[in-house]
C-alpha cells in the first residue's frame, strides 16, 4: 500500500513521516533477490519472522552488506517520492540487534533522519506472560543499543509504551499506559481501517479498527489532560543535546 500511503501523506503535510524498515515477514525486497541471499527464503521473500531471522543472525549467516543495501533502498524509495523521513523503526524491532543497529545509525546520520526508536517498554516488568518475557528481552537489547548510540547524531525517546499490547490497544489500556510516560515517551500503536481485509493478509490477530477508535476516545484525551501530557510529533520536539538517556 505504499503509493496509497504516499498520497495520504501528501494530503497531510503536517504529519511526520517515518521509515518502517523491513527485512522479515514474507515481504518481497526492493533489491534484486540474487543480491540478498542471506536474507531470503527459497521463494525469494524475506524470512517469516524474528525467530527464523535470529537463528541466521546468531549463526553468523546474515551478510551486513546485504542489510545495508536493502535498508538504503527502502529509505531512498521514500525520498524519491518527495517525502522527508524524520524517524526510523523496523518490523519486529530487529534493527536494534547490535550489528544491524550500527548500520541503521550510520544510515540515519547519512540521510539526516534525527529520531531512531530504541524499545523500552516498562509494562513488560508487570506481566508474567511469554509475550512479556519477549518484550523484556527486547528491552535488554535496547539497553545495549542505547549504549551503542551514545555520542551519535541521533535522538531516541526515553520510553516506548504500547509494545506489549501491540494490536490490542483499547481505551482502558491506553489510559493505563499513561502512568508509564516519562519525559519523551513514544506511543507504539497500529491504527488502521478495515480489519477484514487486513486480517486476510496478516494473521497477527490485531484489531486495527479498534485501535483507531481507541486513539480518538474522549476518555483517553481526558487522561492526557489530567496527567499534563502533551502530544507531539518528532519534528515538533525541542530537546537539549542529541541523545536522550
Amino acid at each position: 500500500a505504499f503509493e496509497d500511503a504516499v498520497e495520504r501523506l501528501r494530503d497531510r503535510p503536517g504529519l511526520d513521516v517515518g521509515v518502517h524498515l523491513t527485512f522479515v515477514g514474507g515481504e518481497r525486497p526492493l533489491s534484486p533477490p540474487e543480491r540478498l541471499r542471506s536474507l531470503l527464503g527459497s521463494d525469494g521473500s524475506f524470512l517469516p519472522g524474528f525467530r527464523a531471522f535470529a537463528t541466521r543472525y546468531f549463526l553468523g549467516r546474515i551478510v551486513s552488506a546485504e542489510i545495508e543495501q536493502e535498508l538504503r533502498r527502502q529509505i531512498e524509495r521514500l525520498l524519491a517520492a518527495g517525502l522527508r523521513p524524520v524517524h526510523l523503526n523496523s518490523h519486529q524491532h530487529l534493527h536494534v540487534l547490535p550489528r544491524i543497529f550500527e548500520i541503521v545509525l550510520e544510515l540515519a546520520e547519512e540521510y539526516r533522519i534525527p529520531w531512531v526508536r530504541i524499545p523500552r517498554d516498562p509494562a513488560a516488568q508487570r506481566s508474567p506472560t511469554p509475550r512479556a518475557l519477549e518484550i523484556a528481552i527486547l528491552n535488554g537489547i535496547g539497553r545495549s543499543a542505547r549504549r551503542q548510540a551514545q555520542g551519535r547524531r541521533i535522538k531516541t525517546a526515553n520510553r516506548t509504551v504500547g509494545i506489549l499490547d501491540a494490536g490490542r490497544l483499547t481505551p482502558g489500556r491506553l489510559v493505563r499506559l499513561l502512568k508509564d510516560v516519562e519525559w519523551v515517551t513514544e506511543l507504539v500503536c497500529h491504527p488502521g481501517v478495515g480489519d477484514g481485509e487486513l486480517a486476510g493478509v496478516y494473521d497477527w490477530g490485531y484489531s486495527w479498527d479498534r485501535e483507531t477508535a481507541a486513539l480518538c476516545e474522549a476518555g483517553v484525551k481526558e487522561g492526557l489532560r489530567e496527567r499534563g501530557i502533551e502530544l507531539f510529533g518528532f519534528s515538533g520536539l525541542e530537546v537539549e543535546g542529541t541523545y536522550l538517556r
